[in-house]
């Protein structure tokens, strides 16, 4: 039996609801895609708050800004999540921070690594003295007439035991749990820990609880010099990275003293 068989998974999760609906396929195009496909074909409440889809590969794996995510099959945790949060427009980015705070709280325990987050979804570890991405987040939802996030689906790939030679070329360098490491790590437990954190978080927030200090505290990117290009326009910015605003949007200040508020874009650190 596949190690991320609906049997297995069940056995080893400590959640109450995230999970709990399960649906494992051996290669899908994306779980997102298909996800979503479920969702707009649905009612209301049909697929379930908690709905988890993986699969072993994705034909069409994608990340932030449509780019590819490719990983070698049974190598990685390829996963979506279905949420129903009904939270206003302005927490939309909470659901990206929450499920990065917890990919990372994760990968801390089932490793010795450095695990932080890159400004705005990349989550990253220290290899030979530099960050290197190995994970990215994807987030998609809808809305209501009123404004707020009735559906949200949060896409997360892990690289865990893919060989160095293997890994993807990024503008962040790549690599794997088992390149950081040398060693392979068990991507059940590692699943079951990271499901159990976000479930932690998220709840929170129903209890009023913002997952932006945790977020923020571990940004590598503030206080450094940035460099930043626009997503759609592609305009380029040079500043420091100051802080982020609750939203989760970066705050820069270019050398003039303008302070930016930047909403989607890549961030790379490097000298003014």
């Amino acid at each position: 039996m596949n190690e991320l068989a609906a049997t297995a998974v069940s056995q080893a999760l400590s959640t109450r609801w995230l999970g709990q609906a399960y649906q494992f396929f051996p290669e899908v195009d994306s779980t997102n895609d298909l996800l979503k496909e479920m969702v707009q074909q649905g009612s209301e409440d049909d697929p379930p708050t908690g709905l988890l889809l993986l699969t072993e590969y994705q034909r069409r794996g994608r990340g932030r800004l449509e780019r590819r995510w490719d990983a070698p099959p049974g190598s990685s945790l390829l996963l979506s999540m279905l949420f129903r949060p009904n939270w206003p427009a302005e927490q939309t980015n909470w659901l990206t921070m929450l499920v990065s705070v917890a990919a990372t709280e994760a990968i801390a325990a089932h490793t010795d690594l450095t695990v932080r987050l890159k400004w705005p979804n990349d989550i990253v570890v220290q290899q030979s003295g530099q960050w290197h991405k190995v994970s990215g987040i994807l987030q998609e939802g809808g809305f209501g007439a009123d404004g707020r996030l009735q559906w949200a689906i949060v896409g997360i790939g892990i690289n865990v035991n893919i060989p160095a030679a293997q890994l993807p070329d990024g503008i962040t360098p790549a690599t794997s749990l088992l390149a950081a490491t040398g060693q392979p790590v068990p991507r059940l437990p590692l699943l079951a820990t990271f499901l159990q954190k976000v479930e932690k978080l998220y709840d929170a927030v129903g209890n009023g609880r913002s997952p932006h200090p945790q977020w923020q505290e571990k940004l590598i990117n503030l206080g450094q010099p940035v460099h930043v290009t626009q997503a759609q326009t592609g305009h380029q910015l040079h500043g420091i990275a100051e802080a982020t605003d609750p939203a989760g949007h970066l705050l820069v200040r270019d050398k003039t003293g303008q302070l930016h508020t930047v909403a989607a874009a890549d961030v790379t650190l490097q000298e003014i």
